[in-house]
């Protein structure tokens, strides 16, 4: 009928200026403490900042997009993580070191958590520069690195196991099974790359999006938020909830429902 159309083309005004809400309510309305996990697999997160024209990194990396409420976002979803997972290339460019801060590390332990969710990542080659990453010398941060390589591993402070699976079975699907199934990983974060983000949404493993739409254009020919192959069709995603840290949107997206 014209008023459903009418409807569906309406814009809505997202106002008036709501107070403020703090990082650790927006990861407790996902839910994420309590979450049981998917069917043989765990629930998640994907975490990505973007530029307003969609380009994932200034410079090669995505810390130039950031903000002290974006930061503070990407630690509370940490917080309820049993897991991040991580592509090794985003690992190495933004040299990721501590990932909590101390009231982060108190929350999960007094939850009966681990002070540090597990750090996993996928390197099919086994780039030797991944041991050169701080968090690897971090002692009592767990890390799982999959990999189709036989290479050695160097010692490390961290703890570290690597899996070595068989070259052609190495999939962000297989890797969410093992740590399912082998490290109890209920709730995933996934915090990128782009192109690791592009094959958890090509195999449907996504459950939910938050992205982060920094104030700034970056232009160039730089990879975007989600990198790979076009989607035909386009993945539909529905919309939840929009919260706004200075100039900085934050935007908490779920797979659209077919035919819904």
């Amino acid at each position: 009928s014209r008023t459903i159309r009418a409807m569906r083309t309406a814009l809505q005004q997202l106002g008036p200026v709501g107070g403020p809400s703090a990082a650790a309510t927006l990861v407790e309305r996902l839910g994420l403490w309590d979450d049981p996990g998917r069917d043989e697999r765990p629930r998640v997160v994907a975490a990505m900042i973007g530029a307003a024209d969609g380009r994932a990194t200034v410079n090669g990396r995505a810390g130039g997009l950031g903000s002290p409420a974006d930061r503070s976002v990407l630690r509370e979803l940490r917080t309820a993580a049993d897991t991040l997972l991580v592509g090794s290339a985003t690992l190495i460019a933004e040299g990721y070191a501590t990932l909590l801060d101390p009231p982060q590390q108190e929350a999960r332990v007094a939850r009966g958590l681990p002070r540090e969710p597990v750090m996993a990542t996928i390197s099919r080659r086994l780039d030797p520069r991944l041991f050169d990453v701080p968090l690897f010398s971090e002692e009592g941060q767990r890390l799982v690195v999959f990999t189709e390589a036989l290479d050695p591993v160097p010692p490390r402070p961290a703890s570290v196991e690597v899996v070595q699976m068989e070259p052609g079975t190495l999939s962000a699907a297989a890797c969410l099974r093992r740590l399912y199934d082998e490290h109890g990983s209920s709730v995933v974060v996934s915090e990128g790359g782009p192109t690791l983000l592009h094959e958890l949404f090509a195999e449907g493993l996504v459950d939910d999006l938050v992205l982060t739409i920094a104030p700034a254009l970056v232009a160039g020919d730089g990879r975007s938020v989600v990198n790979g192959p076009v989607f035909d069709p386009p993945l539909a995603l529905e919309l939840r909830e929009v919260l706004r840290g200075e100039d900085h949107l934050f935007l908490h997206y779920v797979p659209a429902v077919p035919g819904a």
